[in-house]
């Protein structure tokens, strides 16, 4: 068997990988609008409620429509949930591994289908799609050579007279809630821990990106998984999320999302409920307000690479991920350079339809875009608006949800807009006197999930290596694109349970050890 390697990432500027997903473009804008049904134990069901998933570059152009599951559906797919983790739970972990690396195979073959339908649904350019899907084929590749090395019995100390054992073994049934903003590399991480590790899952997908989980289902399919392994529940959050969340027979609720939501389900969890026999488990990602750090020891010749390591970090995908830069901290002997060249940088980016591959597209809906608008409004009133500060109009802006780049200067390390997640394409940048200062302001937040330090001293390093309280620091790179089994990817504090997922010990999550000892 080969040994774990991420998976390449697409190059188009190679003519035949353009002319192929341009092709798949096209198929998917022939397919738009279909209705698709729930699935509980491989069979299809149908209710009186039906929602409709849209693309956020054109808001009248309905991607796909849904029925809705209702508690109804819950209780069934948690009934059939735990019939099938009778059978698939005791499926020798090699074997369940082998439906990860045959998927992660049928993804390969099908990377385009699944980057055109994403560039449709949730506003992501080409390279940031494949990246997705790029990601989600890492999980199942990374998950099942993880899965090998927990199976049979693990390393134990001996003594004279007993035989000891020590392995692992499932939890039960999973409720696996993801976000809309890595809507299948997330969704895919989460639910294929769950099921290699030999549980069952109820996967209830988010609504802005339904599509993606049924894509992923069609997936699984074709992959050969046993019906009712996982089950698929699209529906509100607020409702069938909760209910899911709150249900006794639920054993473990791993979530990606909001820190309020996130909060919820830690409290709601935790209370044990009538018919209940254990405590459930939680996986909680809950977000970011990820700062990058420019020390003044930087020479003249970097500054454009960092500038554009800055904005590709505040700017990809809208700045719609928990490990956007949103705060840039810059040393005030370099405070005025470096910020010219990011402001620079920042006017190159090309905003349009993520059709064209442009480098940014639109918010993901009108909510999103009325929260970034209220917040760059705040910014007014706490800093100096340096750039940008509008919802953008006319021609094809007038289709979609599309908000300038935006940066704040002379911010306040303790303003509203350097404190709380924005989740959109807004950056505040704050000065500090030394690069002392500079961590302080970074670690001053309540989140603690990504960071990026620029300096070339071997002191400095140290000190952000111990000091800035972060769960993925990078030094001298951007402060986004963690990759599977390289950058293990959680944060710390609000930004949640730091369960790192692409990690070593992420499966663990999902498994519960039991000792055995026989006397001889």
């Amino acid at each position: 068997m080969r040994k774990f390697s991420p998976e390449p990432l697409t190059d188009f500027s190679v003519e035949d990988n353009r002319k192929a997903l341009i092709k798949e473009i096209e198929r998917v804008k022939n397919n738009l609008g279909k209705r698709y049904p729930i699935i509980i134990d491989g069979k299809r069901y149908e209710t009186d409620h039906v929602f409709k998933s849209i693309n956020p570059a054109h808001k009248d152009q309905v991607v796909a429509e849904f029925y809705q599951a209702t508690e109804k559906e819950a209780e069934i797919a948690i009934e059939k949930a735990w019939k099938a983790f009778e059978f698939w739970s005791k499926f020798p972990p090699e074997e369940r591994a082998g439906f990860l690396f045959k998927a992660a195979e049928v993804l390969r073959r099908r990377k385009h289908e699944f980057t055109a339908w994403m560039v449709h649904e949730v506003g992501k350019n080409w390279v940031e799609a494949d990246a997705d899907v790029a990601e989600a084929i890492d999980y199942f590749d990374y998950y099942a050579h993880q899965m090998l090395k927990f199976a049979g019995n693990q390393e134990l100390a001996s003594i004279k007279g007993e035989n000891n054992e020590y392995f692992y073994i499932p939890l039960g049934v999973i409720a696996v809630i993801p976000p809309w903003n890595f809507p299948l590399a997330i969704l895919t991480g989460m639910t294929t821990a769950a099921v290699v590790a030999g549980n069952t899952v109820i996967l209830k997908p988010a609504s802005d990106s339904a599509m993606m989980g049924y894509k992923f289902m069609e997936l699984m399919e074709e992959a050969g998984l046993p019906e009712g392994v996982i089950n698929f529940l699209p529906g509100p959050g607020s409702s069938l999320g909760g209910y899911l969340v709150k249900h006794p027979r639920i054993r473990m609720i791993a979530f990606t999302g909001s820190k309020d939501v996130g909060l919820w389900i830690y409290e709601e969890a935790a209370k044990v409920r009538e018919g209940q026999k254990w405590l459930k488990r939680v996986i909680a990602e809950m977000g970011g307000k990820d700062a990058i750090i420019v020390d003044n020891d930087i020479d003249d010749k970097d500054i454009d690479f960092i500038a554009k390591q800055i904005v590709v970090s505040a700017y990809g995908y809208q700045g719609q991920k928990c490990s956007a830069a949103s705060r840039l901290i810059i040393v005030e002997d370099v405070y005025d350079k470096v910020l010219e060249a990011v402001i620079e940088e920042t006017k190159k980016i090309e905003i349009g339809d993520p059709l064209e591959n442009k480098f940014m597209g639109p918010v993901i809906n009108s909510g999103a875009e009325k929260k970034i608008l209220n917040y760059i409004e705040i910014g007014k009133g706490e800093g100096t608006l340096a750039i940008g500060g509008r919802k953008l109009t006319g021609g094809i802006y007038d289709e979609g949800f599309y908000v300038e780049p935006t940066i704040f200067t002379d911010v306040s390390p303790k303003a509203r807009i350097a404190q709380e997640e924005i989740f959109g394409p807004v950056l505040s940048v704050i000065k500090s006197k030394d690069f002392d200062e500079a961590l302080e302001i970074a670690n001053g937040t309540e989140y603690g999930l990504t960071g990026s330090v620029f300096t070339k001293c071997r002191e400095k390093i140290y000190k952000a290596k111990r000091e800035f309280h972060v769960g993925n620091l990078y030094i001298n790179r951007k402060c986004t694109g963690a990759i599977v089994g390289v950058h293990p990817f959680g944060g710390f504090n609000m930004s949640g349970t730091d369960a790192k997922a692409g990690g070593p010990d992420y499966l663990l999550y999902f498994m519960q050890g039991k000792s055995v000892s026989e006397r001889l």
